[in-house]
Parts: C-alpha cells; structure tokens; sequence
C-alpha cells in the first residue's frame, strides 16, 4: 500500500515545523502519513515536537528514522 509522505532529507531544520504541521494537517484524511526523518536524531525530535504541539500522539517509529502516522 503507498501512503502519502513526506521526506524530509535535505530540508533545514528551521523549516521542519512549517513542513511537518501542514503535511499532517493537509493531509489529515489520508491517514496513514509517513514521515521519513533520515539518521538524524535532531531531525527526529524536530518532528516529534511537532507532532505532541499539534496533538498527534498515534503514531509509531515503524524504522529509525521512518514515523507513521496513524491518527490525527
């Protein structure tokens, strides 16, 4: 199954937020979402505090480095 994502490898981390928020909230009812962070443990938490801010808390880490989006 292809699900809608957003990849996240050459972006700033100053961009992140914007990014992250308007994928989940634009995409709210095409759930599942993945979002692929890469390696980068800063990245990583980047998108983690933007998913608790916007209240987002069924998701998983189905990778290092890959998050899915299961319910907003």
């Amino acid at each position: 199954m292809k699900y809608k994502k957003l990849d996240l490898h050459g972006v700033r981390h100053g961009d992140v937020d914007r990014l992250v928020e308007n994928f989940i909230l634009m995409n709210q009812n095409m759930v599942p979402l993945e979002i692929v962070c890469g390696n980068s443990e800063k990245m990583i938490n980047l998108v983690h505090s933007v998913l608790k801010r916007i209240e987002c808390e069924n998701y998983e880490m189905i990778q290092y480095g890959v998050l899915m989006v299961r319910k907003v």
